[in-house]
Order: structure tokens, then sequence, then C-alpha cells
């Protein structure tokens, strides 16, 4: 059974998809930047992320006369699809936890955009065989050559920009008079503090609002409240972490494609097909139990020096929890449409949705003032990047085809 069956209906999944996927990395990031822990956020987010899978399978999951259904699908032997189901759970998963701490050291912008478009061109060309080539190949491979293109743009961005933040810090330290925090030294964040009057930041007593976005004395202020430490961190390792987190999201769309699609021919004759409905509560719930086991084992031993925590700390720790949650919701959601629109049209169309970087960088100059202030080498890349992204998009989603 499947409700999205026309080409229309999956270009609307894959619309609304796209605004869920770019909004709730602007959730998780706004969290980090208030100074909430990224592991308290990510076991909320995860909660309602699995919430939202369940909500889809019964009810999208249940309608209709025709089978198989949801619940009628759980006893089945079809683990060889359900295998392949939390294969794709378990990439997705690695890949959103790395996200939460390359946002921090490169930035939302850059992060999604190089993140996505490495998904596009591997995961769109693994797709378009599984599927059978339904897809356009002509109008698809030069949209995955765009991605390409966007790939290394957005690395360019990120040199320029973190070089621009340079000079502001740099030019900060010789008009105060103040030892300047240079990330390329080891200098401590605490000298800043006294830069600005040593008022408390951490307590709100100074806030970043009263600093202009893109100064040094918001750069300074941003650092000091946010959970994660970015200055001083080499651009590599956010670049890297990018890298990781792009290769483990091109598997998860594939792995998807074999479990609701059967193209190795694993399931016993007479069994039928995962429905996209019971394949993503699979899915969902393999990504949930990983994201619980790693962010309990993060909370005692955190990675790129974060403060420790704790289990009792995470559930009295209620600040920000809402949108936590609410973030959760939109991903969950934003994923099952992207599924069920991918069924109806091809997955390598599907993955048009990756087209989250423009709704990403939208919220991360609104929110979050990135690329204020910066010169006009950074802001010519920006565009540039942002316009083959554009491209990209327009090409791919032209390429839908049709599944019989």
């Amino acid at each position: 059974m499947y409700l999205v069956e026309s080409k229309g209906g999956a270009i609307l999944c894959m619309v609304v998809a796209l605004l869920f996927l770019g909004t709730w990395p602007a959730l998780l990031t706004l969290l980090e930047r208030r100074g909430r822990l990224p592991q308290h956020t990510y076991l909320d987010y995860t909660l309602t992320n699995l919430l939202a899978a369940l909500i889809i399978a019964l009810t999208f999951g249940q309608m209709g006369s025709e089978t198989p259904n949801f619940l009628s699908q759980l006893p089945q032997e079809n683990w060889s699809s359900v295998l392949f189901a939390m294969a794709g759970g378990v990439v997705l998963s690695l890949g959103n936890l790395a996200t939460q701490y390359a946002w921090a050291l490169v930035g939302l912008s850059v992060t999604e955009v190089v993140s996505s478009s490495i998904t596009v061109v591997i995961g769109t060309t693994l797709n378009y065989y599984l599927d059978d080539k339904i897809n356009k190949a002509a109008v698809l491979f030069p949209g995955v050559g765009c991605f390409l293109i966007a790939v290394c743009l957005g690395s360019v961005v990120h040199a320029s920009n973190a070089a621009d933040n340079d000079k502001k810090l740099n030019g900060f330290s010789c008009n105060s008079n103040r030892t300047a925090l240079n990330p390329s030294s080891s200098v401590s964040v605490e000298a800043h503090k006294n830069s600005v009057g040593n008022k408390d930041l951490e307590n709100g007593i100074a806030s970043v609002e009263k600093a202009k976005f893109g100064t040094a004395l918001f750069l300074i202020e941003l650092e000091n409240k946010r959970s994660i430490k970015v200055l001083g961190k080499g651009t590599m390792i956010g670049l890297g972490i990018t890298l990781f987190s792009g290769i483990c999201f091109s598997l998860f769309s594939p792995a998807f494609n074999l479990a609701t699609n059967d193209q190795w021919r694993t399931l016993k004759d007479g069994v039928p097909h995962l429905s996209v409905y019971t394949a993503f509560f699979y899915f969902s719930l393999s990504c949930f139990f990983l994201a619980i086991v790693l962010n309990v084992v993060f909370l005692y031993r955190p990675v790129l020096n974060g403060p420790k925590s704790s289990f009792k700390a995470y559930l009295s720790d209620w600040n920000g929890r809402g949108w936590a949650l609410l973030a959760g919701l939109l991903c969950g959601f934003g994923n099952g449409l992207q599924f069920m629109g991918g069924q109806a049209a091809g997955y390598a169309a599907a993955d048009a949705v990756q087209a989250l970087p423009l709704v990403s960088t939208f919220w991360g100059v609104l929110l979050f003032g990135e690329y204020r202030r910066s010169s006009r080498r950074t802001y010519a890349f920006l565009f540039g990047m942002i316009f083959m992204f554009v491209v990209a998009v327009a090409v791919l989603m032209a390429s839908a085809g049709h599944r019989k």
C-alpha cells in the first residue's frame, strides 16, 4: 500500500521535506550557541524523531483497505529488508551526530552545503542504478556535477570566512591593547573575558545582542557562551567531520531503497516488499538506539574537550528542551516525506531535498549572523556556492521519473 503515487504528489512531499530538513539543524545550532550541551539536545531530539516515524506508520501506514499495512508486516519473514532499513538508520544517526560538531566548527551554511553535496554525488549515483535508471540520466548527472562544484565552493567559503574572522580578532587586539584570541595561538578565552569588561558572559550579564553581528566582540562573546569552543581549533578538523557526515548521509537513502524495493532479491518468494512506512519505522528505530547509546557515553566522555555531564543532569536540563523536541519532529517528518517521494518518483530525484542548505543558509544568516561584515571575496564565493546549488536542485528535480 502506498498513498503518494503521482509525480505531483511526490514533488509536493519533496518540497515540504526540504523545508523541514532545512530548519531542524538551525534549531539545534541555536541551542548550542546558547550554551546547551549537544548531548542533552540530541537525546531530546532523538525521542521525537522516533515518535514521528511511529505516527507516520500508525496513520499513513494503516490507511486504506489494501495489504500489507504496517501492523500486518511486523510478523512477516522480511528480516533481510529490515536489516537494510536499520543499516540506513545507523549511518544517518552517525551523520547527524557528526554534524552537531561540524555546525559549531565550520558554520551551519558550509556544513550543510558540503555534506549535502557529497550525499548527492554518491547517493544519487547509487540510487540511479538501484532504481533501474527510471530517472533521466542526461538531466540527472549534470545536476550531480553542479553539486560537486558546490562542495568545492563551500570549502573555499569557509576558508575565506575564517581568514576574515582572524583579521577581525587581530584588529580587535590591536585596538584594545589587550591579548587577542588568535585561532592560531594558544591564548585562552579567559583573556578575552577581561577585554569586554570582566562581565559574566556565561550567565548572560553581557549579551551577544550588545555586539553587532560579525564584529570581533560578537565572535568573542559567542565563544564564551557556546557549549562547543571553536576558536583555536584548526579548519581541517571541522571539514574532516563534515566530510565524514557527508559520506554517512550518502549511504542512508540507497540502504532504504534496498529495504523497500528488494533489488538484490533477498526476500523469500511470496513475501511482500516492505512498505515505505514499515521500513521507515525500522530505520528510525535503529537511528534511535544508536543515538541513545552514543550520547549517553558522550555525557561522561565528551568529545572536542567539551564539559562532562551526567544522565541526571540531562533529565533536569529543561533549558531549550522544547526546541530540541520540535527539531526531532521536523527531522522525522522530513525524512518520512523524502522517502514517500522517493518511492513514487525515484530515490535519485528525491535527493533534491538535499537542497536543505538553501533553507539552512537563510537561517544561518538571519539568526546567527553568519558572514556578516565579511570580505567581498567571501561574499563572491558564497553567492557562487548558492547559485550552483540552486541550479543543481532544479536540474535534479527535472530528472524525476515514475516508478511502475
